[in-house]
């Protein structure tokens, strides 16, 4: 007896690829903004108090958290639309 062996392919129209590529460009400027982020706050001259220390540590622990939201809804909100403009199944 054999096997029958099905492979579903999806082809992304003109929208989908526009959707996927501004799916990957977004996950990629906000990788280099935490890059950027993380360049910038190595780049500090040393605090001169201990208050100042920690609120720089508060400081980055907010802006990090923003970033990150921000991240999370874009890219929840760019890879529903790469997915529901991917194409039909073919068989």
């Amino acid at each position: 007896m054999s096997q029958v062996t099905r492979k579903e392919v999806r082809k992304r129209g003109f929208f989908g690829w526009v959707f996927y590529i501004i799916f990957l460009a977004f996950n990629l400027l906000m990788l280099a903004w935490v890059v950027a982020v993380a360049a910038g706050l190595g780049n500090m001259e040393p605090a001169a108090t201990e208050a100042e220390t920690t609120g720089r540590a508060i400081g980055a622990g907010v802006g990090y958290t923003i970033i990150f939201i921000i991240w999370a809804l874009g890219a929840v909100i760019t890879g529903l639309l790469a997915l529901l403009t991917r194409g039909s199944k073919t068989v």
